[in-house]
């Protein structure tokens, strides 16, 4: 009586996992049947919102839905991501999070959300960052904003405060002896405008984010975080020759609220990484000056974000 209780239930246990297998695979299979919310944790007009539209568009004959895009802007992109984790977790909302809100995690205020509450599709893009100056104006090189600096307060225009924005001009002030003061936008545009109106006398940004204005001759980089010279501006000087080994790159990244079923998950990994392989997202990289192998699809990307905020943090400290 004993060893047949035990027959039965091994075969419930076989049957229970058989049961969960096809629901597993009936979920992928019945996914997406509806269009997928993108909520873009920042403006329109900027970085995060270009590679959000982009992403979305390559992704929309791959997974044979429309996917709408909402511009949740507001407190360093925590505003957009708190939208993505208040919904649930099928699959039917993603989210486009930057390096901006995710170093939050290493900024010495404590948040209310962790990695843990995000599965991640795949890093999107990666950037170097840089001081940009109004061309025409009073700064010419990064020499000069340094020796006003040295007894003038200047203002620079950050995304928010906590992000790396902040932390490079902290930097900055403590390595250099320079009086600068971060002013945070929330709006690209207001960050762009900024300087294009004298409201702040620098601003922190990625050459491709505002590649139109470069070419229009209205905002010129000045200097670039890095440890080597930036495409294609190697005249322009970078933070290894102050002496300082201060590399912040901007990444975004494509999220999914933990819990996401797997096979969903899986699906949409799969479709990011083909998309991101396209001639045509790789077109959108060079254009945007970008790291050409910037797309990191799955649990990879996951781990170049978290050490990425390990990284910021032992900044901080």
């Amino acid at each position: 009586m004993h060893s047949a209780r035990h027959v039965v239930s091994r075969r419930v246990v076989a049957c229970a996992a058989m049961l969960a297998a096809l629901f597993s695979t009936a979920q992928a299979q019945d996914y997406p049947t509806r269009p997928i919310e993108m909520v873009v944790t920042w403006g329109p007009g900027g970085g995060a919102d270009q590679t959000g539209r982009m992403i979305g568009k390559l992704l929309e004959p791959e997974l044979k839905v429309s996917i709408p895009v909402e511009n949740v802007a507001g407190s360093s992109g925590v505003t957009g991501l708190n939208k993505l984790l208040s919904g649930q977790p099928e699959g039917y909302q993603l989210g486009l999070v930057t390096a901006d809100t995710l170093s939050l995690l290493a900024a010495p205020r404590a948040q209310r959300w962790s990695l843990n509450d995000l599965a991640i599709v795949a890093v999107l893009i990666k950037q170097p960052s840089g001081f940009f100056v109004q061309e025409g104006g009073a700064f010419k090189s990064w020499a000069d904003v340094e020796a006003k600096a040295k007894t003038t307060e200047l203002k620079v225009g950050v995304t928010g405060l906590g992000t790396p924005d902040e932390l490079a001009v902290e930097q900055l002030k403590k390595h250099r002896g320079l009086k600068l003061i971060a002013v945070p936008f929330a709006k690209p545009s207001e960050r762009y405008a900024s300087v294009l109106g004298g409201h702040a006398d620098l601003v922190y940004e990625q050459a491709g984010d505002v590649r139109s204005f470069i070419d229009n001759k209205q905002l010129r980089p000045v200097l670039f975080l890095a440890n080597e010279k930036v495409e294609p501006f190697t005249d322009i000087p970078i933070t290894k020759d102050l002496g300082m080994n201060l590399v912040l790159d901007q990444y975004r990244t494509l999220m999914a609220k933990a819990g996401t079923p797997p096979e969903r998950l899986k699906l949409l990994r799969e479709k990011a990484a083909k998309a991101g392989a396209s001639a045509e997202y790789k077109k959108f990289l060079a254009e945007a000056w970008a790291d050409p192998n910037s797309v990191i699809a799955g649990e990879p990307g996951m781990a170049y974000v978290a050490d990425q905020i390990k990284i910021l943090k032992s900044i901080w400290q």
